[in-house]
């Protein structure tokens, strides 16, 4: 048994990866060593003065570090002894001898303006980043997207705070489809699947604009933009399923360019909602007729 060791978002987070799963539809995270009764092993990764939380979940363990020591020093070291640990029969998590009942989860399906998509709303929050994916490659970040990819219908996914949209080919009608995708996402759920490892987002050049790190390197106008695309947009095209994206402002061509994702992306009504909706928001409330609004799907 080898484990891989990998890099994440977080600087202070690093994976040890197993090439099985260890865990079956459960996760468990530990702060400290009284906490990890349930878990000899990560009551002995305790032991190492720089642990400061152990994760354990599908197959592999995250470890988050105090500052005293840089993973360059010691996660090689790390990995042998938990390799060590268990080829010599350790036990990873004790099997839990009265197992919590599944949470009932409610999903239920939503139109949106999108004949291709549609929305699969969750009575709980998935993410905290919205985020969309075009094949099952993107798809890396989200269990949960991977498995619907396996479906040879679904063309697009895109996750947002409480729902998943999905995008179909058109050989297929959702009146076949509809019940089997909604019950799929409800099981998965329900049975502890990961819908996001949201320490496996990219953020891209374009979700980085909306960031405020740096919001505030933006001129007056791309910053006024943006404002308004958060309050008065980005709700609007939550509820059906998508999501809009400042790209960029262009002050000699007063040309504004968004990224449509999820059911909003290659929607028949999306040039319709920019030129009668945003384009003319914008016009109005920059004071600026000239404002052309151009999308660029994600």
């Amino acid at each position: 048994m080898k484990i891989t060791i990998k890099e994440t978002q977080n600087p202070t987070i690093l994976k040890f990866e197993f090439p099985d799963f260890i865990t079956q539809n459960e996760s468990f995270e530990y702060k400290n060593i009284d906490e990890a009764k349930n878990s000899p092993l990560a009551q002995q990764l305790f032991y190492l003065p720089f642990v400061k939380t152990v994760y354990i979940s599908g197959n592999f363990i995250a470890i988050e570090r105090f500052s005293i020591v840089e993973w360059s020093d010691v996660q090689e070291a790390v990995a042998e002894q938990i390799e060590s640990y268990v080829n010599n029969g350790g036990v990873i998590v004790l099997a839990n001898e009265n197992p919590t009942k599944k949470q009932p989860i409610t999903v239920y399906g939503e139109t949106t303006p999108n004949p291709a998509s549609l929305k699969f709303v969750v009575n709980k929050a998935l993410t905290k980043t919205a985020v969309e994916f075009k094949n099952i490659d993107e798809a890396k970040p989200s269990p949960l997207a991977q498995e619907l990819f396996k479906f040879h219908f679904v063309k697009e996914i895109f996750i947002s705070e409480n729902y998943v949209s999905v995008t179909k080919y058109e050989s297929t009608s959702w009146d076949e489809i509809t019940i089997e995708l909604r019950t799929f996402i409800k099981q998965f759920i329900e049975n502890g699947g990961t819908v996001i490892d949201e320490s496996l987002i990219i953020a891209d050049e374009k979700h980085e604009k909306q960031q405020i790190k740096n919001f505030d390197h933006l001129d007056v106008t791309s910053q006024q933009i943006i404002n308004i695309l958060e309050e008065y947009v980005k709700p609007a095209v939550a509820a059906d399923g998508g999501n809009i994206l400042f790209d960029s402002y262009d002050e000699s061509e007063k040309r504004v360019k968004v990224v449509l994702q999820g059911a909003c992306s290659g929607c028949p009504s999306s040039t319709f909602t920019l030129k009668s909706g945003i384009e003319n928001m914008l016009k109005d409330m920059l004071n600026d007729k000239d404002i052309i609004v151009e999308a660029l799907n994600g």
